[in-house]
């Protein structure tokens, strides 16, 4: 069987991580053929293509391939993506990703590949963006779930959203939440070594969020209840960790609002990281207007880590109010506030959220039992359309 995954770019992200967890593998099955098309990454959310540098023959590269509407480039990784399907003669094409998506389930459609899959890591369309947007997002998904096979959703909630929207039927939807290895967040521990390298003392109560700084994602709303809660209890320090084109906008405000010391920026954090980063933090908040389901939500559950998240998409899914965390309404700043403060005084809560948290995802979340599942649709779409496995 031989399988070609495409997605946009290869950014240290949520979507890359799961993309590359499932090309990695489906590699390890027997009778199974894996390629990775991308395009460029670049900018400050840093790059993965280094994972296939010991793997050859697995990682492609389409130059014209970018996120930004370009008409020009569009058109010719269209034209790129379909030409070199014809000449790999896939049996199954799956996307990832808004551009990646719609070019590459198209450019399969032209190349008459037998099987093709997308999976929806996040809404294109929503309330986060205007009403012109939404009409050309969703006419450019309706026009692509025309020749889609079958959906991927990472979250109930997008496949609620796509079928509001007339995407698709609900018989070629599956969800599957995107696993991650277990073990390094399980294993994680709260090290002070790692505390003292970002200036934290033992007695600091560490509100980690891990997140692109950029909008949408929510660091606005907790430096508006930052105050507050700092007033409330001086020992928070809030750790932010991740990289974008707002982190001068972020430290200027924490200086602004007299909280530098309150605020740690990590800058980027490669995957390998994220375990250790996420073990010295007491909870994580993800504030995040737009994600199909925030990967940090069970990844810091896996570590006994309670959340705070906002209602959003598929963080309702992870978030459980009241037993895995607190979910609250999206721009709820008293709430923020007072949760807050509750979890950063009750040491007996945080753990008894985060052991709830821990089971939960312990169920779920395991890398090899999403690999799993994407297999057994790949070998039952295949039946199903005559692909010889």
């Amino acid at each position: 069987m031989r399988v070609i995954h495409v997605i946009t770019r290869l950014i240290i992200g949520g979507a890359q991580e799961n993309t590359i967890a499932t090309v990695l593998g489906l590699q390890a099955r027997p009778g199974v053929q894996v390629k990775l098309y991308t395009g460029p990454a670049t900018g400050p959310e840093g790059s993965l293509h280094s994972t296939f540098d010991n793997i050859p023959g697995t990682l492609t590269y389409i130059p014209n391939l970018v996120r930004p509407l370009h008409p020009w480039r569009d058109v010719l990784a269209w034209r790129q993506l379909a030409t070199a399907f014809r000449r790999e003669s896939p049996d199954i094409v799956h996307t990832h990703s808004g551009k990646a998506g719609f070019l590459g389930r198209l450019a399969a459609a032209q190349a008459r590949v037998p099987v093709i899959f997308h999976t929806i890591h996040g809404p294109s369309f929503g309330s986060f963006q205007g009403a012109v947007p939404n009409a050309v997002f969703r006419a450019a998904e309706r026009r692509a779930g025309k020749v889609t096979t079958h959906f991927i959703s990472v979250a109930d909630a997008m496949t609620r959203q796509y079928l509001a929207s007339g995407i698709g039927t609900a018989s070629q939807y599956t969800t599957l939440y995107s696993g991650f290895s277990l073990p390094p967040f399980l294993e994680s521990r709260n090290d002070p070594a790692v505390r003292a390298r970002w200036g934290l003392a033992p007695e600091d109560i560490v509100v980690g969020k891990i997140a692109r700084l950029f909008k949408l994602k929510g660091h606005d709303d907790l430096f508006r209840a930052a105050p507050a809660i700092v007033r409330a209890n001086p020992r928070i320090k809030f750790l932010l960790v991740g990289d974008g084109p707002w982190l001068g906008r972020f430290q200027n405000q924490a200086a602004v609002l007299g909280l530098r010391k309150h605020f740690i920026f990590t800058g980027l954090a490669n995957p390998a990281q994220i375990p250790g980063l996420v073990g010295i933090m007491d909870f994580a908040v993800h504030l995040s207007r737009r994600e199909g389901l925030p990967r940090v939500l069970p990844q810091a559950l896996a570590a006994g880590k309670p959340v705070i998240a906002y209602d959003c998409d598929g963080a309702g899914e992870v978030c459980f109010d009241h037993e895995t965390g607190f979910l609250l309404r999206p721009g709820d700043l008293e709430g923020l506030t007072k949760k807050t403060c509750q979890l950063a005084a009750d040491a007996g809560l945080r753990e008894r959220l985060g052991a709830r948290g821990r089971e939960f995802v312990r169920q779920r979340f395991g890398v090899e039992s999403m690999v799993d599942a994407i297999y057994a649709l790949y070998l039952k779409l295949a039946v199903g359309h005559r692909v010889q496995t």
